[in-house]
């Protein structure tokens, strides 16, 4: 029988867990899983010496390289940064093989829909946990609802990647458990929802401010803040008929305060770029808040203790010396938040995710909540780690083991998918606690 090969590209913060499970798999199965990264020295580090699974180096823009390393593979999972997925996705199409990413479906990727289909390949992108395991669980209670004869009026869906309490110990009340540049970004876009019958649009300028908050058992009250196109999603639901509609991010309630200023005063700002040349942290925020017309001193904040700890922690009024030659604002806050808010070690993450499914059956209301919490082990197999990769690796080998035979381009919004992967997910301790209301 010819050996099973599963090829990963990225090898990052995320793919760690991802990486051991299909080690574990490769040596039950005596497969073969080769893990391709830019860094063969980190690659290497998380795949250690086995038999049935190798690490090489890969510059994902050398064609050739990429080519040999698709072509020799049954199943391609792709970790790298999304705008990279496409250069993966044609050569798996090229020489047919099936691909999986933890990313959310762009423009490019679905104008390949026909070439994927018409090559008999499954390409299943928001394999993740957000988007990923919030779409499986979700749709699960959704369907089951709807064969009921209920009819779904109100959906929230709620997920953080967050620092776990015994961890939690400073005034940010968060540590980066994933790319830094995404947390400096977050919310950019504005975002766009349904709430009460009525479309919603909040501009980047409002995300973080008058956040809402939910209760959870293990961390308390944590406040969440829109996603960016949560409308989009209704029709892949079935839920365009609801009068609410909302996807959120979690965060502890303070952050999103201090958030609130950081984008007030424009420390997130791309578009602008400073030539620091060994200038402190303190001299470039007077440089900035001059060259964008603001107005701020931190005697401003001595009536907010909150605000004053959060930004004298980050270092925004701090002599240290920049490392950075020409920078842009969201480049200094970047560099800060990575040394600031750092994973230590033994430092554990949490992820929490919860569903609110408000519904009317048999002429009574009903509300059904549904929620997750992972915790990490370590900053290094972190739970952030866990649930974005190993819905990939189940993916993976429920394909490779013909236990999914769909075809196309898909998200994990079908029973085919959801059903065996979430029972494979609660297997490895990931699993859902329901409430009916």
């Amino acid at each position: 029988m010819q050996t099973k090969h599963i090829l990963l590209i990225g090898a990052g913060k995320s793919a760690t867990v991802l990486i051991s499970f299909l080690k574990k798999t490769a040596e039950n199965r005596q497969w073969q899983v080769t893990v391709a990264d830019a860094d063969l020295q980190l690659a290497q580090s998380k795949t250690g010496v086995s038999d049935f699974i190798k690490a090489v180096r890969l510059d994902i823009q050398d064609e050739a390289a990429r080519a040999a390393l698709i072509q020799d593979a049954d199943v391609v999972i792709s970790m790298m940064p999304p705008a990279l997925h496409y250069l993966v996705a044609t050569d798996c199409i090229r020489f047919r093989k099936h691909l999986l990413t933890a990313s959310y479906v762009d423009e490019k990727i679905r104008a390949l829909a026909a070439e994927i289909a018409g090559n008999n390949l499954l390409f299943l992108c928001e394999m993740g946990l957000d988007p990923g395991i919030d779409h499986m669980s979700a749709m699960q209670l959704i369907h089951r609802i709807k064969a009921a004869g209920g009819k779904i009026r109100s959906f929230l869906s709620h997920c953080g990647g967050l620092v776990s309490p015994e961890s939690d110990n400073n005034p940010w009340h968060y540590k980066i458990s994933w790319n830094p540049r995404n947390v400096v970004l977050a919310g950019k876009a504005g975002a766009v929802y349904k709430k009460d019958g009525a479309e919603e649009q909040k501009a980047y300028e409002d995300i973080f401010r008058n956040c809402g908050e939910v209760a959870t058992g293990l961390t308390g009250q944590l406040a969440y803040y829109p996603n960016r196109d949560s409308l989009s999603y209704m029709p892949v639901y079935g839920l365009e008929d609801a009068a609410t509609f909302m996807r959120t991010t979690l965060r502890y309630p303070n952050f999103c305060r201090g958030w609130q200023l950081i984008v007030e005063l424009k420390l997130t700002d791309e578009t602008e770029q400073y030539e620091l040349n060994g200038i402190s942290v303190k001299e470039f925020l007077r440089l900035h808040l001059h060259r964008q017309q603001l107005s701020f001193s931190f005697s401003e904040l001595d009536t907010d203790e909150t605000l004053k700890q959060q930004f004298s922690f980050l270092g925004l009024n701090s002599d240290e010396i920049l490392p950075l030659t020409k920078a842009s604002a969201a480049d200094v806050m970047q560099y800060l938040l990575e040394k600031k808010l750092v994973l230590e070690p033994h430092d554990k993450d949490l992820i929490v995710m919860l569903h609110e499914i408000g519904y009317e059956l048999n002429g009574a209301a009903h509300q059904v909540e549904s929620s997750l919490v992972v915790a990490g082990n370590d900053a290094l197999h972190t739970a952030m780690a866990k649930t974005v990769g190993l819905p990939l690796g189940i993916a993976a080998v429920l394909l490779l083991d013909d236990k999914i035979t769909l075809r196309g381009l898909h998200i994990p919004i079908l029973p085919e998918i959801y059903e065996p992967v979430l029972e494979k997910l609660a297997e490895e301790g990931i699993a859902f606690t329901e409430k009916e209301y």
